[in-house]
């Protein structure tokens, strides 16, 4: 079964290290700090994880705490995905 953390990884992996799999992308590396991220890639991420998760994303999830590590992301999706929408 392909998990949520499993589907971001391999997103950031295709689109952001172009497919490199021999990087090592520990689940709580900062994606800022590791340059693997800037802000038009934080577009890309929003984008995949609305499309992908059915997750309407505001201005006020976009932030390093929500989308800074494959950890982040996937607990950030499992949460918006808990909740119901208004």
């Amino acid at each position: 079964m392909i998990t949520i953390k499993d589907k971001v990884r391999a997103f950031i992996v295709d689109n952001f290290l172009f497919g490199d799999t021999s990087y090592e992308l520990a689940d709580t590396a900062s994606l800022i700090e590791n340059d693997i991220i800037d802000s038009t890639a934080v577009v890309e991420l929003v984008a995949f994880i609305e499309d992908n998760f059915g997750i309407a994303m505001v201005d006020s999830d976009i932030v390093p705490s929500n989308l800074d590590s494959v950890d982040r992301i996937s607990s950030f999706i499992k949460a918006k995905a808990g909740t119901p929408t208004v």
